[in-house]
C-alpha cells in the first residue's frame, strides 16, 4: 500500500520525524510535571518509504507541528477524540468560517472516529498559534462537549507538540466557494 494521503497543505518539516517505540524513551520535567516520552526523534529525512511503513501500520510515525528553526507554526490542530466526527466537523467548520479561516482539513487518525483537523494558518508565531487555538477551543466548547485537545499547546513540552501522520482524508474545506459569503 502506498501513502497517498494529500498532506501538501500541512507543510511539515521533513528534515526529521518521530517514531513511536512503545516504551519510555525519555523522561521530561516541564512546568512542575513529569512526562514520559514514547517517541524517539529520528534525525533523518521523512521519506515516502517511511510514510508507506506508517500507512501499512508497520511503524507509527509522527511529525513536529513547530518549525524549530524559525519558531513558527504552519497549522493549528484540533485533535478530536470524541464519538461523533460528523457533528464535530459540522460545528467546527461553521465556527472556522465565522472566524475567517477558509482552508482546513480533517484527517482520520488510527482510531476510527477520531480526527486531526488542521487549520492551515501559515507562518504564525508559536505564541500567536497557541492563543488562537485556545480562543477557538473555548468558542467551540460553548456548542459541543469538549472532546478534543489543541495543538500547539503550551501545557505540554515542545517534544509533545507532535502528531501522528494521517491515515486518510476525512473532509476538507478550501475557502474559494465560501469566500463570496464572507
Amino acid at each position: 500500500m502506498a501513502y497517498n494521503v494529500d498532506i501538501t497543505l500541512i507543510k511539515m518539516n521533513k528534515k526529521y520525524y518521530y517514531e513511536y517505540k512503545g516504551k519510555i524513551v525519555n523522561k521530561i520535567v516541564y512546568k512542575g510535571r513529569t512526562f514520559f516520552d514514547k517517541y524517539e526523534k529520528v534525525d533523518k529525512p521523512l521519506t515516502l518509504m517511511i510514510m508507506n511503513e506508517h500507512i501499512e501500520r508497520k511503524k507509527i510515525i509522527a511529525h513536529d507541528l513547530i518549525n524549530r528553526d524559525r519558531n513558527i507554526v504552519e497549522n493549528i490542530v484540533f485533535d478530536y477524540n470524541g464519538n461523533n466526527p460528523e457533528l464535530f466537523w459540522n460545528r467546527v467548520s461553521l465556527l472556522l468560517r465565522e472566524e475567517g479561516f477558509l482552508n482546513f482539513t480533517a484527517y482520520n487518525s488510527k482510531t476510527p472516529g477520531h480526527l486531526h483537523l488542521y487549520i492551515h494558518k501559515g507562518h504564525t508565531t508559536l505564541n500567536e498559534a497557541i492563543q488562537i487555538g485556545k480562543k477557538l477551543s473555548s468558542k467551540l466548547s460553548l456548542k459541543l462537549p469538549k472532546q478534543w485537545r489543541m495543538f500547539p499547546n503550551d501545557d505540554l513540552p515542545p517534544e509533545f507538540n507532535i502528531l501522528n501522520l494521517p491515515y486518510g482524508l476525512f473532509k476538507k474545506e478550501r475557502g474559494a466557494s465560501w469566500a463570496k459569503h464572507m
